[in-house]
């Protein structure tokens, strides 16, 4: 008789690390972003190579060195439970956390010329394992997701053309921004209304968020529009007013979510803050465009990475680890400050833009900030995630 991926993962009797895809992959990839951001600002104030650890490292690392490595623990959990199918583990598991941390390795090392290549195998290598189960498992409904994975090592790679043409690897950069912004859309258009809709139930709280629909489809085919318009052409004025509209409909779409009767459960509250970074970002990257004047570029960059990506990613992070390792789905007070220091970085790196002549001291507290948050991911989850399942979930 075939073990289901219940069973499996009882069944397992390895590290606990390599237990689950989580597991590593949320703690490395918390530790990454605490330390890969004060090694830009450190090149920034000119104290390592700015040639080398300067803004394209680090857009690079936040987009496809920590978001991949968050993506890889989301996806290799959740994909078992869409598809039936066995969950990678132990030492399969171990091959592609080597992988990864291969590729962040090789992208320390300036003028590295095999980086490339290093740094550019784990997407693909990836793909190929979750569009393995997908396919297998005839999980159509998530064959989206393997599209967009496989876009985002496609994207990836051109990042690494910038020697031999540097608007391809923006164009990477950007593509790998709409693809990550597409997923956080999708992904969070399940589990937001989702886990809000059973923390109601149980408090018997009416009305319940709004069943997915037509107006959802919409949205999501408005947003990847205005994302792949502004992929393609960042200055676009039609691709503003479609990101524009886009930001307005995700606005919508999160109000049906009814966000702030949660107010009372950080956990869940805070997937909704992330959902609206991201919807905001969408509209000021387009009011961006069309008034560039009056809203910095980079503010509404940054609402959708240092916001939507960050806010969304901790939020799924710490409520994961906490459903999987079988504690208490209720966020102390520790976690409750990992939610306050992430949102205050992303609103204090949003605001910089605004404020030039405080811009430098605002860019390193948002720094600070931001590594303070993956900082206390770590240290108040890494007991859990190298110990082995000791309680059940409530």
């Amino acid at each position: 008789m075939t073990a289901t991926t219940a069973e499996r993962y009882r069944s397992y009797r390895g590290l606990p690390l390599f237990s689950m895809g989580f597991r590593p992959f949320f703690l490395l990839a918390a530790v990454w972003a605490a330390l890969a951001v004060p090694v830009w600002i450190a090149a920034f104030a000119g104290w390592l190579p700015v040639d080398h650890f300067g803004r394209d490292w680090h857009a690079h690392e936040m987009v496809f060195g920590y978001l991949s490595g968050v993506i890889a623990g989301f996806l290799l959990t959740a994909v078992p439970n869409w598809t039936g199918r066995l969950p990678v583990t132990g030492a399969p598991l171990a091959a592609l956390v080597l992988l990864w941390c291969a590729g962040r390795a090789a992208m320390l090392i300036p003028h590295f010329a095999a980086a490339p290549f290093i740094d550019g195998a784990f997407l693909f290598v990836f793909a190929a394992v979750v569009g393995r189960e997908i396919i297998a498992g005839r999980n159509v409904r998530n064959l989206p997701v393997l599209v967009l994975l496989t876009a985002l090592g496609g994207a990836n790679a051109l990042t690494h053309l910038r020697g031999i043409n540097p608007d391809l690897a923006l164009l990477g950069e950007r593509i790998g921004i709409a693809v990550v912004a597409s997923l956080v859309a999708l992904i969070g258009g399940r589990i937001v209304p989702s886990f809000t809709r059973n923390w109601m139930a149980k408090r018997k709280l009416t009305p319940e968020p709004a069943s997915p629909g037509r107006f959802d489809i919409a949205t999501l085919v408005v947003g990847g529009a205005g994302l792949v318009t502004w992929a393609i052409s960042p200055s676009l004025y039609i691709g503003g007013l479609a990101l524009m509209f886009a930001g307005a409909l995700h606005l919508l779409r999160l109000a049906r979510w009814q966000g702030w009767r949660t107010a009372k459960e950080p956990l869940v509250l805070i997937l909704h803050l992330g959902y609206f970074w991201l919807a905001s970002g969408l509209l000021l990257q387009g009011l961006a465009i069309i008034v560039p004047a009056v809203v910095p570029a980079a503010s509404g960059l940054h609402a959708i990475t240092a916001g939507g990506f960050g806010v969304m990613t901790l939020a799924v992070m710490t409520r994961a680890s906490l459903g999987h390792t079988g504690q208490p789905l209720t966020a102390t007070p520790r976690i409750s400050a990992i939610y306050s220091l992430i949102n205050l970085a992303a609103f204090v790196r949003v605001a910089a833009p605004f404020l030039s002549e405080h811009y430098v001291a605002l860019l390193a507290l948002s720094a600070v900030l931001w590594s303070g948050a993956f900082a206390g991911f770590a240290i108040v989850y890494a007991p859990l995630l190298l110990r082995p399942r000791q309680t059940a979930a409530t």
